[in-house]
C-alpha cells in the first residue's frame, strides 16, 4: 500500500489520491464500452501545487548509485519526496509532520491493524528525492517544469531532511544523494 501526500490538498481528496482508478471516466449509456481516461482532471484541485510524498511501507529499503549503497534502512518507510517550484517551509512541515505521525504499523498489544506511527515502532525512515512527482503530461511527453530547479531544490531537499532529523531520532532518518543517477532503489515490502 503506498499513500500519497500533497500539502495543499484538502483531507477529503486522500482517498482520491490512493485509488489510482477515480481517475476513469466511464459510459453507463451503452452496453458494453471500455472506461476511458481522462485527458485532463476536471477538478483544478488535482494539477500539483505542493511537495508530494510518496509513503511505502518496507521491511528494508536500499538506493543504490553506480553500483554502490548509498543508503538504506532496515524496518520503516520509503518517502518519495517531489518539491514543487512554489513550495515554502510551510509545506516541508506539513510533509514532515504527517509522515512521522500516520498510523501506518499493527499495535501488537491491542492488535488494531493501524495504528501506531514510524515514531511509535522506532522504525526508520529513508527519504528520496524525486522530481517526477511534479510531473504532468503534455500529450503523450512529460512535463516538470513545475518541480522546483535543482539549484533551489538540492538546499530545500537538505533542509526537509534535517528537519525530519530534529523531529525524530536523527540516526533513524537516511537521506539519499541528491541529484546523482540512481540505478536501483530496491524495496522489501511489509505484508
Amino acid at each position: 500500500m503506498a499513500v500519497i501526500l500533497s500539502s495543499n490538498s484538502p483531507p477529503f481528496l486522500s482517498s482520491f489520491f490512493v485509488k489510482p482508478l477515480s481517475l476513469v471516466k466511464s459510459s453507463y449509456k451503452k452496453q458494453p464500452q471500455f472506461p476511458q481516461i481522462l485527458r485532463k482532471p476536471s477538478n483544478p484541485l488535482l494539477f500539483t501545487r505542493a511537495m508530494r510524498a510518496v509513503v511505502q511501507r518496507v521491511t528494508s529499503a536500499s538506493v543504490e548509485v553506480e553500483g554502490k549503497i548509498v543508503s538504506e534502512i532496515g524496518p520503516g518507510l520509503l518517502v518519495l519526496i517531489g518539491v514543487h517550484d512554489s513550495d515554502s517551509d510551510a509545506d516541508s512541515n506539513y510533509i514532515c509532520r504527517k509522515v512521522l505521525n500516520m498510523r501506518l504499523f499493527p499495535n501488537e498489544n491491542t492488535g488494531k491493524a493501524w495504528d501506531q506511527s514510524v515514531m511509535q515502532k522506532n522504525y526508520e525512515v529513508l527519504l528520496v528525492s524525486q522530481f517526477t512527482l511534479c510531473g504532468t503530461l503534455k500529450g503523450n511527453k512529460p512535463d516538470f517544469h513545475v518541480a522546483m530547479p535543482p539549484e533551489r531544490s538540492k538546499p530545500f531537499y537538505e533542509s526537509l531532511v534535517e528537519k525530519f532529523r530534529k523531529s525524530y531520532n536523527p540516526d533513524s532518518i537516511k537521506g539519499s544523494s541528491y541529484l546523482q543517477l540512481m540505478r536501483k532503489v530496491q524495496l522489501l515490502l511489509l505484508v
